[in-house]
């Protein structure tokens, strides 16, 4: 299980990454309006921002995947698996954004949305009637 509390972490850490990514060593920054400054750019900085709000939006489905396999008493072992497949799929997924590889990006998202969407087909059929 600790590698699925760790990958929590990690997808949760990944949107805070991203914008990183967008913002760093930018000339022009502006703190004190970020998102109209981000709205703004071009390139790979307006690609690592759109993978952000991504990142923002797959985290709480895959969390919640998570931790309703593992209450429902889901294997720990396949538990971390697909955990593991989501974020490798992920960062895949964000190094294809910033690389401007439009079809492995759409791959590598589809793969980190099956795996989620696996967490819960198991935690609905490991459920006990009653």
């Amino acid at each position: 299980m600790l590698i699925s509390y760790g990958a929590i972490l990690l997808a949760g850490l990944m949107p805070v990454i991203c914008a990183g990514i967008a913002k760093s060593g930018a000339k022009g920054y502006d703190n004190h309006d970020p998102r109209a400054w981000l709205a703004q750019q071009i390139g790979h900085r307006a690609r690592a921002n759109a993978a952000q709000a991504n990142s923002l939006e797959a985290f709480p489905f895959f969390a919640v995947g998570v931790i309703l396999a593992l209450l429902t008493g889901v294997d720990p072992f396949v538990v971390d698996m697909l955990a593991a497949a989501f974020i490798a799929a992920r960062v895949a997924y964000v190094a294809c954004y910033l690389s401007d590889k439009a079809l492995l990006r759409s791959i590598f998202w589809a793969v980190g949305y099956f795996s989620v969407i696996a967490f819960y087909v198991l935690a609905m059929l490991n459920l006990q009637p009653g």
